[in-house]
């Protein structure tokens, strides 16, 4: 049989199999007592006929049984045999087979026999002593029809009580299932109504039954989650806005400068490597986002050795802004279980900070460590104020407002999200001059 699809179901049928059980089991034990009990009734009404019966009877010394006649015997007459050894000194009117059960049963000592069905008697035997010799025995029977018809009359009762009782227990049982699972049904309705909307309602330790207080709990963390989820997804919008903001910005104003009048062959082929660059660079931001976004999802990453990918950053930083301090990339080869192009968007607003604060220098330094890799980015320049600390990590803090670059403070947050994302984390490590980043990343 398939389980029912319910909980409801589930726990009603297994109820209603418990109950069964025992149902059963206390039927049959009443059903067996119950016929023990008529079989004994039984055998004491023959009994009590055949010494009664026996009462009457004298046994003689030579062997000759002499019965005293009471003023009415019908009573006693009706089933009863009395033989002188084995010959029938008074038999009644009976059917041939039960006429034969009661003459092997002549001369034998106490003992008690049935006749089969379609109708069954219980014979009693008992004998009848001339000193220490039996000359004789009285043999007395009784229909059982009547017993068996009351035994079977209550197993059939007991049976469709049985099965009224069950019926009861499994209708009682689904109902009060149902009813009790009923705040569990409108615990999962709120919660997938408050999810949907984005509410900040929620459920409470306080006003639920023992049962459901974990429930409302776990439910509670649930939309927690969601809702820190919904906002992460706004900060990484407007992160996204940012980042594609700057390449976007320069597309339209080449695209302007070329169409506000016409140029010469070097003025465009200058307009369009750059819009070609501001292209590229949108184009790696996507591919870092889906980048992040398998890495979130689970799938397999990539993997790139860090120091690769440092040196081509700083031979771009060297193309693109001449004028800054060099980079300096130092170690050992390690490998990052992280697609290159996410551990370029980790390290890409970690090195645009260094080249916009640096003095004299930039360094890349990575070190292997037990289950990863260490990538710290270095500056000597102003550094980051006691002031700000850890917060020029949160979206929109800058370390010196008043330093005259338009960005948005997003940078360093979405290079954190990222490395989260990947298993890795960055940090803002202390150091005499200027600021150190230091990036951990997974092993590959």
């Amino acid at each position: 049989m398939r389980a029912p699809a319910t909980l409801r179901g589930r726990l009603s049928l297994v109820a209603l199999a418990t109950t069964a059980i025992w149902v059963a089991v206390l039927t049959a034990v009443f059903n067996a007592e119950l016929g023990a009990h008529l079989r004994g009734q039984a055998d004491d009404l023959v009994r009590t006929r055949a010494v009664a019966v026996a009462a009457t009877m004298e046994a003689r010394p030579d062997g000759r049984i002499v019965e005293r006649e009471p003023a009415d015997d019908r009573a006693l007459d009706v089933g009863i045999w009395i033989y002188q050894g084995a010959r029938a000194i008074q038999r009644p009117s009976a059917s041939s087979a039960l006429q034969g059960r009661a003459d092997r049963l002549a001369g034998s000592g106490t003992a008690f026999t049935d006749t089969p069905e379609p109708h069954a008697f219980r014979l009693y035997a008992l004998p009848v002593m001339a000193g220490d010799r039996q000359v004789g025995t009285v043999v007395a029977s009784v229909g059982l029809d009547a017993y068996r018809f009351t035994a079977r009359s209550a197993l059939a009762g007991s049976i469709g009580l049985c099965v009224l009782l069950l019926a009861g227990i499994y209708l009682v049982t689904r109902t009060v299932v149902g009813r009790a699972l009923r705040p569990v049904g409108r615990m999962s309705a709120q919660a997938a109504e408050w999810s949907e909307h984005g509410t900040a309602r929620r459920f409470g330790a306080g006003g639920h039954l023992a049962e459901l207080a974990g429930l409302a709990g776990n439910l509670d963390q649930l939309l927690d989650r969601q809702a820190a989820m919904l906002r992460h997804e706004r900060q990484l919008t407007a992160e996204l806005s940012h980042e594609l903001r700057t390449p976007l910005a320069r597309i339209t104003a080449e695209t302007d400068w070329l169409t506000a009048r016409p140029r010469d062959a070097d003025d465009r082929r200058t307009s369009h490597e750059a819009i070609a660059d501001a292209a590229a660079q949108m184009q790696r931001i996507c591919e870092t986002l889906l980048s992040e976004a398998r890495t979130r999802a689970g799938q397999v990453p990539g993997r790139c050795v860090v120091d690769d990918v440092a040196r081509a950053l700083a031979e771009r930083s060297r193309e693109e802004h001449p004028e800054a301090p060099p980079v300096t990339v130092v170690g050992d080869g390690a490998t990052v279980g992280v697609p290159a192009a996410l551990v370029e968007r980790i390290l890409t607003p970690l090195l645009d900070n260094a080249r916009r604060y640096a003095v004299h220098r930039i360094t890349v330094e990575s070190a292997r460590r037990p289950g990863g890799v260490l990538v710290a980015v270095a500056d000597d320049g102003r550094g980051v104020p006691g002031t700000v600390g850890a917060a020029v990590f949160e979206a929109g803090r800058r370390a010196h407002p008043d330093d005259g670059h338009d960005g948005a403070g997003l940078g360093l947050p979405l290079a954190r999200r990222l490395a989260r994302s990947a298993g890795g984390d960055i940090t803002l490590a202390p150091t005499p001059g200027g600021a150190r980043f230091v990036v951990a990343l997974p092993a590959g």
